[in-house]
């Protein structure tokens, strides 16, 4: 990355984000259009692209995905059961009752990392924040990070949830109530811990600590049990488009049927058994009710649970989700000096064909949103790898369409 004393770097497509959305998207790039590594930048302060989901896999004890071996950052559909095949490692593809097999964390991360090399996606990585993204008068967008400028025909918000997380109001200030994504450490070890969360980052990691510790799980409701992060039939655009994009674009009415849609705060039924084998043991406990109060007493931190006993831990644990991403400081920024649309919510206002945020006017923008900025377009799935796949769908082929117009208008009449 350049700094401030030389003329800034200019890129075909400008990704904000390495993580699964935004290195998927890339291969996608450099597999199906006229771009090669040296025309794209990923945006992403961590040392390697996936880093931040790598983290957090490693943090709940994920050992395998939720979705199936067909979502991954490969081009090619079936090309993480090729790799299996390929390496003898087709046991890590995990048979499921009524739903597809899931692969491994392992067998997908060494997919993952066998398409980034030989995609040369390494090379297209600039490890840095960008703060602000401001529209030029060459109709590109520039980008300002931390090391200095750079110029993008195109860019992409593949940013997630923008690490912000959420904390109820009764674990504010207390330094022994810790977010599973922020200040917990997993190699610290205590006697007892008590988890806050339904979903399945709560469960994952239940099971990992009641492996050496007793563990307390508090859901505000009874667990629901759901094998994926929606109805199967919402991975497919000919259902999005029957049932979301038949409601205006930007409105409540599309954002309340997606998040409807979305199985949130449910685990996964093949994390049933596990859970029950520690219960049967005597390692976990499972409570669920509205947390009233958190004490710090003599022996420990106690939640106190409306009409449930209070249950003590050395530290409790939230696994509680994130703040809404259309809500993030960034995105607003960016919204502002581009003159982006935005629907209910601060929801971004985008075109269901191409994914291109619309300007105030109405006309379409050279910025691209994918991952859970888009939830109101591309549906419940927008936020997972299903949602990766589908977005790059729309995306990849409008981003060739206005590189072939480029080089159209370059060679004059």
């Amino acid at each position: 990355m350049s700094n401030d004393t030389h003329s800034p770097e200019r890129f075909g497509c400008a990704i904000i984000g390495g993580g699964i959305h935004g290195t998927y998207l890339a291969n996608r790039l450099v597999e199906d259009t006229q771009f090669g590594p040296a025309d794209i930048a990923i945006f992403d302060p961590h040392e390697q692209l996936l880093e931040s989901f790598r983290r957090k896999a490693q943090r709940c004890g994920m050992e395998t995905l939720r979705s199936t071996f067909v979502h991954h950052v490969g081009a090619e559909a079936f090309g993480l059961e090729r790799f299996a095949d390929e390496y003898d490692r087709r046991d890590e593809l995990v048979s499921t009752i009524d739903y597809p097999a899931r692969p491994s964390l392992s067998l997908f991360l060494d997919y993952a990392d066998e398409i980034i090399a030989t995609s040369g996606l390494d090379s297209c990585h600039r490890r840095t924040h960008v703060e602000a993204i401001r529209p030029t008068d060459r109709d590109r967008l520039a980008l300002e990070t931390v090391e200095g400028r750079a110029i993008a025909d195109t860019c992409v918000l593949a940013m997630g949830h923008g690490g912000r997380h959420t904390r109820p109001d009764w674990a504010q200030g207390i330094d022994d109530v810790v977010h599973v994504w922020g200040e917990f450490d997993p190699a610290r070890t205590v006697d007892r811990t008590l988890i806050v969360g339904g979903g399945i980052t709560a469960g994952q990691l239940a099971c990992t600590l009641s492996e050496s510790e007793t563990v307390g799980l508090v859901s505000r409701h009874p667990l629901d049990w759901e094998v994926s992060e929606a109805a199967p039939p919402w991975i497919n655009w000919s259902r999005i488009e029957s049932e979301l994009h038949t409601h205006p674009p930007g409105s409540k009415a599309r954002l309340e049927v997606a998040r409807d849609a979305r199985n949130d705060a449910s685990m996964p039924p093949y994390l049933y058994a596990e859970l029950d084998e520690r219960i049967d043991e005597g390692a976990l406990v499972i409570e669920s009710g509205d947390i009233e109060t958190v004490e710090r007493q003599d022996d420990g931190i106690a939640l106190s649970i409306r009409h449930v006993r209070d249950l003590v831990g050395d530290r409790v644990v939230l696994a509680t989700g994130f703040e809404p991403v259309f809500e993030h400081p960034f995105v607003d920024r960016v919204a502002q000096e581009c003159s982006l649309a935005r629907g209910y919510d601060g929801m971004p206002l985008l075109d269901d064909e191409t994914l291109a945020w619309r300007h105030d006017q109405g006309q379409l923008s050279n910025l691209f949103v994918t991952g859970a900025l888009a939830l109101g377009t591309v549906g419940p799935y927008a936020p997972n790898i299903p949602g990766a796949r589908r977005a790059a769908d729309r995306i990849v082929p409008s981003i060739a369409t206005q590189l072939e117009r480029a080089d159209l208008a370059a060679m004059g009449p």
